[in-house]
């Protein structure tokens, strides 16, 4: 593996997953590897579990931590060939990728999708010009279509807490006062892909993924047929991909309760807005998996990097 942008990079999902397992049950077994290596994060949007458990992941490796946010620290980048910079974006991808080369060993990137222009989010600018110009490895923490770093975590702790042979697991939209991308949705499909599990999504009409990403997979549009004898409940808002961007329904009738929710384990990749995607009685239940979630999310990337460094 020479970088991890999406959940197919990984050789083998099931090996990834309990090499992770492993690494989980001691996670200081290779302080040594990263020694004298050094993994930059650079956050083009704001960060809590991503940011944490990645520093800690690289931490057990004995790897230095550079952190750079985009927002607030670093000059504006510029992402076309060509262009005349006058305008507020004063250094160009080309030169600034292959800086960080210089001084990184691995480099992290978080570059959230702009839900303005469709065309532009599914080129990826960031992540893809980065990969383009970099002389490092690429880790892609959540970009404008994909999170795989959180989809691994979520195999992970599917593994863990999985009772049956083929477990019922189901994606389900959730309402949101603002429009979110489709990045964990989207990973959490792919990854969904190589499970022995019978997989299916429930969102409202208006609300249907990428055809290209949800191919083959059924789609119920009503939720409570769609979630009867799951195993796994994974929650997650996305904005509308038809109607790119927008919010088109504000009805809270898709919030998880508790009587939805059955017998099943609630999976939720965090933050979550308490009594809008879920209530309260979901949250603070014994089925709620979103902290051990959280905690995955360190040996997801202490993977990554483990295999990167390797390679």
């Amino acid at each position: 593996m020479k970088k991890f942008t999406n959940i197919s990079d990984l050789k083998d999902l099931n090996t990834a997953v309990d090499e992770a397992i492993a690494l989980k049950k001691n996670p200081r077994a290779h302080v040594t590897l990263g020694e004298g290596k050094t993994v930059g994060l650079l956050f083009f949007n704001k960060s809590l579990r991503t940011r944490l458990s990645t520093q800690k992941a690289a931490n057990n490796l004995g790897m230095h931590v550079m952190v750079m946010n985009f927002g607030d620290e670093a000059w504006n980048l510029e992402y076309e060939d060509g262009t005349i910079m006058e305008t507020i974006r004063s250094e160009h991808v080309k030169e600034a990728a292959k800086v960080m080369s210089q001084y990184c060993d691995i480099i992290c990137i978080r570059a959230f999708a702009g839900l303005e222009n469709k065309e532009e989010d599914q080129a990826e600018p960031v992540l893809t010009n980065f990969i383009k110009y970099a002389t490092v490895p690429i880790v892609n923490l959540e970009s404008t279509t994909g999170h795989p770093l959180q989809a691994l975590a979520d195999a992970i702790t599917i593994k863990e807490q999985n009772t049956k042979k083929r477990p019922k697991v189901v994606l389900s939209w959730a309402p949101h006062p603002k429009a979110l991308p489709h990045a964990v949705a989207n990973s959490f499909i792919e990854m969904m892909r190589y499970q022995d599990a019978d997989f299916c999504i429930t969102n409202p009409k208006g609300y249907d993924l990428d055809p290209e990403i949800t191919k083959g997979i059924d789609i119920y549009h009503d939720q409570e047929e769609a979630l009867k004898d799951a195993d796994f409940v994974y929650v997650k808002n996305w904005c509308s991909f038809e109607d790119y961007g927008k919010v088109n329904i504000s009805t809270r009738e898709w919030m998880m309760t508790k009587e939805k929710l059955g017998d099943a384990k609630f999976m939720h990749c965090l933050p979550i807005r308490r009594n809008i995607v879920a209530e309260d009685a979901v949250l603070d239940c014994d089925q709620s998996l979103v902290i051990e979630q959280a905690n995955n999310r360190t040996y997801s990337a202490q993977y990554v990097l483990k295999t990167l460094l390797e390679n």
